[in-house]
């Protein structure tokens, strides 16, 4: 099903590093690194300036993969992990898009198991990669019957 879909990518969405949106996910995610909260701290740490906390680019639009239907339920979260070239500055512009990397099967114990793997990127305004995620979802045997995809 998903198969032929592996390779796409789903056209850029320009995302920004807003501050008040920086303050409310560090608040939510308890984190009060004066990095991410304090200007004048801030410009005295090696960045000189706010930075975003690691996982805040979860909180940014990647698009959508043309052709590309998940369950609206019952998806595992199976793995997720962050490189950086850089911390994301507040206040800066950012390029995001999704790739479907690649799809695979193994049997578990209750069925059959379909891991879909993502990245997500992210790049300055001149186009140099500043991060990358690897996204790895699961969908159970039980749920691929239930869903009419």
């Amino acid at each position: 099903m998903w198969q032929s879909l592996v390779g796409r990518r789903s056209r850029p969405v320009v995302n920004w590093v807003e501050r008040g949106a920086v303050r409310r996910f560090a608040e939510a995610i308890g984190d009060p690194n004066p990095l991410y909260l304090d200007e004048e701290a801030a410009k005295k740490s090696r960045y000189g300036r706010l930075i975003a906390p690691p996982t805040f680019p979860q909180t940014f639009d990647y698009g959508t993969i043309e052709g590309l239907c998940l369950p609206d339920s019952g998806l595992i979260h199976g793995e997720q992990r962050y490189d950086y070239v850089r911390p994301l500055f507040v206040g800066e512009e950012i390029t995001c898009y999704r790739v479907f990397q690649d799809m695979y099967e193994k049997r578990g114990r209750r069925g059959r198991l379909t891991f879909l793997v993502f990245s997500r990127v992210g790049e300055d305004s001149g186009g140099k990669t500043l991060f990358t995620t690897r996204d790895v979802i699961i969908v159970t045997e039980t749920v691929m019957k239930e869903w009419k995809g």
